[in-house]
């Protein structure tokens, strides 16, 4: 009688355990596939750097990494599928200085919130715009061409982008506060329409990231100026900074990284944030970096927390100087 109370007493007891054991201690994390959502159409340059990283990390957590593309709604679609997605460390996504910052001050309302919402787990990439002028433009350095648009009535020398909000809509943007000049800010739907126009000198100037517009720069179908990065690219070393060229503190950075909806194990984040790490470490992700004009970044949550803070409150005041507001 008394061992059959003893052994009620230890499976009571060992039901208890097993009901109040801690997340660490059930199945290993991965123990599926990883969703990876990427809130940009195939093919672009988000989709591309991506796909790098989730074939790395698909390699070194030893579980499927699936890519899914979530366009529209200026990354909008995407961010809101990753914030409303369960927080249980099967779902990640792909957030950059338009969805993680900008975004945030040009939309009159976003159905995410990234304070609340969003789980920053590591930044991966940056890269910066080349700031090009039309062919028949005669300017050949960044002074020469402030002489030459100082020369012109305020507001008619015109600055392609590839859209409102775009990082070369606020690289114009930035140059008009710095530089002190007034432009005219003509938004395409894209890069490729913007870059024929250039080319056939039916617009000005234009700011735009160092990768797509690398074959043109190349080419020499088109000129560039400056370079908004703290140093010169290794693509371009010739090309100077912003900074270097006499724009004192212009810098801007089109950066991506890795979250996750908000709520998701510290234990996942951090091993997410280790692997990520040791990916942009590695020959494969660097190598196919600089190919495309991109650079790896390293760092912790935390670092790419107080980072997503910072850019925040620096773009909100280059967004409210242009005065541009999306629904």
């Amino acid at each position: 009688m008394l061992k059959k109370i003893w052994r009620a007493a230890a499976i009571a007891a060992s039901l208890a355990l097993a009901a109040t054991a801690p997340v660490h201690a059930q199945a290993a994390w991965p123990g599926k596939p990883i969703k990876f959502i990427v809130p940009t159409p195939p093919g672009g340059s988000p989709d591309i750097i991506s796909r790098l990283l989730a074939d790395e990390l698909q390699k070194q957590l030893g579980q499927a990494v699936v890519v899914e593309n979530r366009p529209g709604g200026g990354g909008g679609i995407g961010m809101t599928a990753i914030a409303r997605s369960a927080p249980d460390g099967y779902t990640i996504g792909y957030g950059n200085v338009n969805t993680l910052a900008i975004n945030r001050t040009l939309f009159k309302k976003l159905a995410y919130d990234v304070d609340r919402d969003i789980a920053p787990i590591a930044q991966f990439s940056s890269t910066s715009n080349l700031l090009v002028v039309r062919p028949s433009l005669e300017a050949k350095n960044v002074q020469e061409l402030l002489d030459w648009i100082r020369k012109q009535p305020p507001g008619t020398v015109t600055g392609a982008s590839p859209g409102v909000g775009t990082t070369g809509h606020m690289s114009l943007a930035l140059f008009e506060q710095l530089a002190g000049v007034k432009l005219n800010h003509i938004p395409y739907q894209g890069s490729s329409a913007a870059y024929q126009d250039l080319i056939g000198n039916r617009v000005d100037i234009m700011f735009d990231n160092i990768g797509p517009l690398s074959t043109y720069v190349k080419a020499g179908t088109l000129r560039a100026l400056g370079y908004t990065a703290e140093k010169r690219s290794f693509l371009f070393p010739e090309i100077p900074t912003m900074q270097e060229a006499g724009v004192k503190d212009f810098l801007m950075s089109a950066w991506g990284g890795i979250v996750a909806p908000a709520g998701t194990p510290r234990e996942v984040v951090q091993r997410l944030n280790k692997e990520i790490n040791t990916a942009m470490k590695g020959k494969t992700m660097t190598e196919a970096f600089a190919k495309i004009g991109n650079t790896t970044v390293e760092g912790s949550v935390e670092d790419f927390t107080r980072f997503i803070r910072a850019e925040t409150d620096k773009w909100a005041v280059v967004v409210k100087h242009t005065g541009a507001s999306l629904d």
